[in-house]
């Protein structure tokens, strides 16, 4: 876990962010069958800053305190099991998916040479397992991670960073993916299973709060 940094759910308001945690922006590009990460505009660093949850803001993706204007209902719905015990688990031939079904639609589980659920389904060819891995390892969610058969995970080594999302393709904007087990504290100051990966809503409309549940294409969000 990292231990420096740490966001913090208001109630009803923005993700308070504390420990100097790089800021970025990544937007998602198709290359081929797939999609890759490119990088977007640089933006300001803090020790200390506050980013927009409820989508309103007029300075994306700092809060302005639009969530008071808006009369923004930020309720925190998601479930808090671990992920292991939400996970159903995909055995394949030579590896294992476990998948937990939390979908922010940034489509890296798609691959030159087909879908991470096929190739887990393939993965005895050993190009297959290779690309199924890559696969669960890009989901910007964690909503798949990769298993060996000896219970081994396949995991990228991130650093603590939280990434602004931007979908141009879509023409939506993202959520914040969040990387390198940054603690995530609830507004009722529990504190979420520490993810390698997780991607935290900011459109306002995600039904699983504080996660993104890919609302924000039907949603037609832009950060503009």
């Amino acid at each position: 876990m990292n231990k420096a940094g740490k966001i913090k759910v208001i109630k009803d308001g923005p993700y308070l962010v504390t420990g100097g945690i790089p800021l970025k922006e990544k937007i998602i590009t198709p290359r081929g069958h797939g999609y890759v990460w490119q990088d977007g505009r640089e933006l300001p660093q803090a020790d200390t800053y506050t980013l927009c949850r409820c989508g309103k803001s007029g300075n994306h993706p700092f809060c302005d305190g639009a969530h008071t204007s808006a009369g923004f209902r930020g309720e925190e719905t998601a479930g808090r099991q671990p992920y292991e015990q939400r996970a159903g688990v995909l055995r394949g031939p030579d590896l294992d998916l476990l998948d937990d079904d939390r979908c922010a639609f940034a489509r890296f589980c798609h691959r030159e040479r087909g879908d991470v659920w096929n190739l887990t389904k393939s993965s005895d060819d050993a190009e297959l397992k290779a690309e199924a891995i890559e696969a669960a390892k890009d989901c910007p969610t964690g909503r798949l991670v990769a298993r060996e058969k000896s219970g081994e995970i396949h995991e990228h080594s991130y650093e603590p960073c939280i990434e602004v999302i931007q979908d141009p393709q879509r023409k939506v904007s993202g959520g914040l993916f969040v990387k390198g087990y940054i603690p995530i504290e609830a507004a009722d100051g529990e504190i979420y299973e520490p993810r390698n990966r997780i991607t935290l809503c900011r459109c306002g409309y995600s039904r699983s709060k504080p996660f993104c549940d890919a609302m924000h294409v039907p949603a037609k969000f832009k950060d503009e």
